[in-house]
């Protein structure tokens, strides 16, 4: 399904998520922390991913079937399984999902903001959440793998001319990665950078879930500390992304079809998924069947084990 949820967001409440890219994981950036695993489809272009009218109408039936279960919405979010604005229709999708009258979001590493066509569709959002892990090239390039057509310079200049102009709420997220980019310079100059681009919050977070590179650590607890500290000296309102969201996942009645789509982009801890069977009233057989059948892999991130769609391309 190409509208999955609600999921419980640290940053938009109750968020039906929408998945406006096909194939799986298609993506300008590689990031080496991605929830969803290495990217399979590494590009840079835009395109028509579905019939414009056909995503808008799932979304509206899904909400229309939230709404009939008194399913608490407050946001729909294009946050799919790569990168939004390589769907040359998100505009045109925002704007026909309008009418729902719930604000709409988009969750974007920022890749394409240097182009015209891109913030134009993203200055018809209500909320604009855009990634920014590293501003010098040689972290950028390391953490975030990017396309090797793409200039970090004319990406930032996008980002701040959209900051210039956009009228909903810009925030931005900052993953910190333990030997990656977690230096007093590198978050400084990211502090630095943030300035200039004002947004309304700035989060600081660390994967909480299994990242596509192995062995990868959040910054230690110290220097949580101190890039709150130097992103609080210059910015508004800083925030941590460091705990986890909680299990209270929307459920359309559908249990495999949900939790493949809610999976597929959003991996689940343990708990959530027994949460979620326990809410549906169904038993872990579930999950067991959907392994066997080769929908669902289980990975383990922290201590805990975590369940997400199999998808081609992904181990």
């Amino acid at each position: 399904m190409r509208a999955f949820g609600p999921i419980p967001s640290r940053r938009l409440g109750h968020s039906l998520g929408i998945n406006n890219i096909i194939p799986p994981k298609a993506c300008t950036y590689c990031c080496i922390y991605c929830q969803i695993g290495k990217t399979v489809r590494l590009c840079n272009g835009r395109e028509a991913f579905y019939r414009i009218d056909d995503l808008a109408r799932e979304v509206k039936e899904k909400v229309n079937e939230l709404k009939k279960r008194q399913t608490r919405i407050d946001y729909l979010s294009f946050v799919p399984d790569g990168e939004p604005t390589l769907d040359i229709n998100l505009g045109g999708n925002i704007e026909l999902i309008r009418p729902l009258d719930i604000k709409i979001a988009v969750i974007t590493n920022g890749s394409l903001i240097s182009l015209r066509d891109v913030r134009e569709d993203l200055k018809k959002a209500d909320l604009v959440s855009i990634k920014i892990d590293a501003v010098s090239r040689e972290t950028w390039a390391r953490i975030n793998r990017p396309h090797n057509s793409l200039d970090l310079r004319a990406i930032l200049d996008g980002m701040l001319e959209f900051g210039s102009v956009f009228k909903g709420e810009m925030i931005t997220e900052t993953m910190l990665i333990k030997g990656v980019n977690d230096s007093h310079r590198e978050i400084k100059t990211i502090a630095e950078f943030l300035t200039l681009l004002k947004p309304i919050r700035s989060y600081i977070s660390i994967p909480t879930r299994p990242t596509a590179e192995k062995g990868l650590l959040p910054a230690s607890d110290q220097v949580l500390n101190m890039a709150y500290q130097v992103f609080k000296g210059n910015l508004p309102c800083v925030e941590y992304l460091i705990g986890y969201e909680g299990n209270e996942f929307g459920f359309s009645g559908n249990i495999e079809e949900d939790l493949i789509s809610i999976t597929s982009v959003h991996p689940m801890r343990e708990d959530a998924v027994r949460a979620y069977l326990k809410k549906a009233g169904a038993d872990w057989g579930v999950i067991t069947d959907l392994i066997k059948r080769g929908s669902l892999i289980e990975l383990k991130y922290q201590g805990k084990n975590f369940y997400m769609r199999r998808l081609p391309g992904r181990d």
